[in-house]
């Protein structure tokens, strides 16, 4: 069943008239004891009559929630008020056996246009808040405009410099991992270039070892070629040349065993001639000493007279010896006109003699008699 409690001038707690409307939803409750109270309550009523009954009951709920509640409250929560009633209302339908399924406000309104005035206040209220609310949302959103201007700054700053912090790091990871490559692909290089040394060297080892064998393997052909000339030679030369060479060997040896003997016999000369020279020299030693031992025997025999016999001996050797430069001579001229005074010279040089040969040979010429004579009688 549906109801429509309806509460007419109804003073709420501020002493404001409202007229509320309100639509109810209701029904029979169907449990066993709850039906039998419903039987109890209602049998052989019709049905606007339990309307009438239950209409009733809500709206003297109604009215004095009206009464506690300020006009604020019922209109601008209205479910609130709603389930207010509800709540209320319940237990005493209940105990007639009726459920109150729903129930809503549908329209609350004033003769004293305190509703509208409220929403003009409210508007106002409403029209000011919301200006000042736009203000305040202006001044907020310029000053958050800046916030964000300044936190965009600051992020743009962080994310350039980030940017820069990764732009660094990259380049220096690029340099690194730039670097890392180069040694990288200079190690390959140096393995490459070392493999193919190696490759190189393999390679030339076994070009050595062909040219090895190929030259065992001509040594080999030589070697055949040597034999093959070689007995060649033997056959055609080396036979009638080793008996040629035997031949001027054999003269050869003749020739030298008789230059052998030649030597030997002119060494054999040479040392008999050389003998019989020493022999001969020999001799004459032995033969001049003997004359020098018999010609010492006689000066020490004869004493004063053989060293005179020397020196006389030797003074016509020193004459000649003197008187060398004087065979280049022509002639002497004295030129004198005196003749005694030639004869005084002549003799002056006489007695001058003895002393030259004293100085000379160590024979004092003034003690032999003869001599001492001479010079006296010059003298």
């Amino acid at each position: 069943m549906t109801l429509q409690p309806r509460c007419e001038d109804v003073e709420t707690a501020e002493g404001v008239a409202l007229t509320v409307t309100g639509v109810a939803q209701v029904k029979i409750m169907t449990e066993k004891e709850l039906l039998a109270v419903a039987c109890e309550q209602f049998l052989g009523k019709s049905v606007q009559d339990i309307k009438n009954v239950v209409l009733q009951t809500l709206e003297g709920h109604l009215r004095s929630i009206l009464g506690t509640l300020t006009v604020e409250q019922i209109y601008q929560d209205r479910d609130q008020f709603a389930k207010l009633v509800r709540e209320v209302a319940a237990p005493d339908v209940g105990r007639m056996g009726i459920e109150i399924l729903s129930f809503t406000i549908k329209d609350v309104y004033d003769k004293v246009d305190y509703l509208s005035s409220l929403g003009k206040t409210q508007t106002a209220v409403v029209q000011r808040d919301a200006d000042i609310g736009v203000a305040e949302a202006e001044r907020d959103a310029g000053i958050r405009e800046a916030e964000c201007k300044k936190e965009m700054l600051d992020v743009k700053f962080m994310a350039d410099t980030k940017i820069a912090d990764s732009k660094r790091a990259f380049e220096l990871q690029k340099s690194a991992f730039s670097e890392e490559v180069n040694i990288k692909t200079a190690e390959a290089q140096l393995a490459y270039e070392l493999q193919g040394a190696r490759e190189q060297q393999k390679i030339r080892q076994e070009e050595i070892e062909i040219e090895v064998v190929q030259r065992k393997k001509q040594i080999a052909v030589e070697a055949q070629e040597i034999l093959r000339t070689d007995k060649e030679l033997i056959a055609t030369v080396r036979c009638p040349a080793e008996a040629e060479a035997h031949r001027i060997q054999q003269i050869a040896e003749g020739e030298k065993v008789k230059q052998v003997l030649l030597a030997q016999a002119e060494a054999e000369k040479i040392r008999r001639i050389g003998e019989a020279e020493a022999a001969v020299i020999e001799a004459m030693g032995k033969a001049e000493a003997e004359r020098m031992k018999l010609k010492a025997e006689a000066y020490q025999k004869y004493g004063d007279a053989a060293k005179m016999a020397l020196v006389l001996e030797a003074l016509p050797r020193i004459a000649a010896k003197i008187s060398a430069p004087l065979t280049k001579v022509d002639e002497i001229v004295v030129l004198s006109g005196d003749n005694s005074k030639v004869t005084s010279e002549v003799n002056r040089l006489l007695a001058e003699l003895p002393a030259s040969v004293h100085a000379l040979t160590g024979v004092d010429l003034s003690k032999i008699p003869l001599i001492k004579k001479a010079t006296g009688a010059q003298v």
